[in-house]
């Protein structure tokens, strides 16, 4: 049974009302003012209000509001002694769902009363329907989520082994490439990249040697000179690496970033010959700090040159070899002391 509150300061006014409702088997209390059925609001589980616009004290839109704020699901239906286009607006622009002048008919409340609580029902209904869609959006939001972290953790654990896998047919070298995924991510992190891609960036300085597994032994740790074809083979590993990797669905142009890693800004780099409009950011990042770290450290051919000399040489290649925010970037890395292997 619907429970219905008419609030009017007219005792005739809400007897009449409470009849015409108990007659079609509604549960009706009635209240002189809006302070009585703040209390009768304390006591009860209405579905619908009837309530008076104009009474002593507090108004009945004002009382409306009060509801509304408190009580979403109630319906409320005023009644007013006069027909105002005005008192229209006001009363539609609180939430009310209708409104019926005095004197009142028989009719006129019980088909009012009728589309409220209808109404009323079908807004609940709707909004549990909302709220269930939303959890079950938000549930599903939550799984594809760790779905993809899993993911994420997975393609990092691959990605590190095959950068081992790398280091075990250049020992010499071994720890090179992490140190550059190292230094290329504090350069992408200090150049305010997207966490993708700062995450891209290094993931692909982890393997960006991965083509060198292809290369023999002897050559990645013959201790002199190579010869024009051994420089020849050692040139291929980005376009090796980048066969390796490109039909693997990552997040991120990984494979692109191997690639182009040894491309320089004036297009004088290999294997492409592509100038720095042609080369991703991430590449350029990679490009540099692979070149800091190279001769900062030990080769089979040579002793460390150290890191001084590697910055040197990153200065000097500004604008024609290195792109210059990226170098500048670096530079300024390891001139604050904000980066060191």
């Amino acid at each position: 049974m619907k429970k219905i509150l008419v609030v009017d300061d007219e005792e005739p006014i809400r007897r009449l009302i409470s009849d015409i409702l108990e007659m079609e088997g509604y549960d009706c209390v009635t209240a002189g003012n809006a302070k009585e059925a703040r209390t009768c609001l304390e006591q009860h589980n209405f579905q619908l209000i009837l309530s008076d616009i104009n009474m002593p004290g507090e108004s009945g839109l004002d009382f409306m509001r009060y509801v509304f704020k408190k009580y979403k699901d109630i319906a409320a239906i005023m009644v007013t002694a006069m027909e105002d286009p005005q008192v229209a607006e006001a009363v539609f622009e609180i939430g009310v769902y209708d409104y019926i002048t005095k004197p009142v008919s028989r009719s006129s409340v019980l088909i009012s009363v009728a589309n409220a609580l209808n109404r009323r029902d079908l807004e609940i209904s709707n909004r549990s329907y909302r709220d269930g869609l939303e959890k079950m959006v938000a549930e599903r939001t939550i799984s594809l989520e760790q779905t993809m972290a899993q993911l994420r953790k997975a393609m990092q654990g691959i990605i590190h082994t095959i950068s081992l896998t790398v280091e075990t047919r250049d020992p010499y070298t071994a720890g090179h490439q992490k140190r550059v995924a190292d230094l290329a991510k504090a350069i992408a992190l200090e150049m305010a990249l997207t966490d993708e891609a700062v995450e891209a960036t290094y993931l692909a300085g982890l393997i960006h040697d991965l083509g060198k597994i292809s290369i023999p032994a002897e050559i990645l740790s013959k201790p002199g000179k190579l010869t024009q074809n051994e420089f020849n083979l050692i040139k291929d590993h980005p376009q090796t690496g980048y066969d390796i990797l490109k039909d693997i669905e990552f997040h991120a142009p990984i494979a692109l970033m191997v690639l182009q890693h040894h491309e320089r800004y004036d297009g004088s780099g290999y294997p492409g010959g592509l100038s720095n409009s042609q080369t991703l950011l991430e590449s350029r990042i990679i490009a540099v700090a692979d070149v800091v770290e190279a001769i900062a450290s030990h080769r089979p051919y040579r002793a460390a040159l150290g890191i001084d000399i590697a910055l040197k040489e990153i200065s000097k290649g500004v604008g024609t070899l290195y792109d210059p925010d990226v170098a500048k970037v670096c530079l300024n890395l390891f001139a604050g002391n904000r980066f060191t292997f």
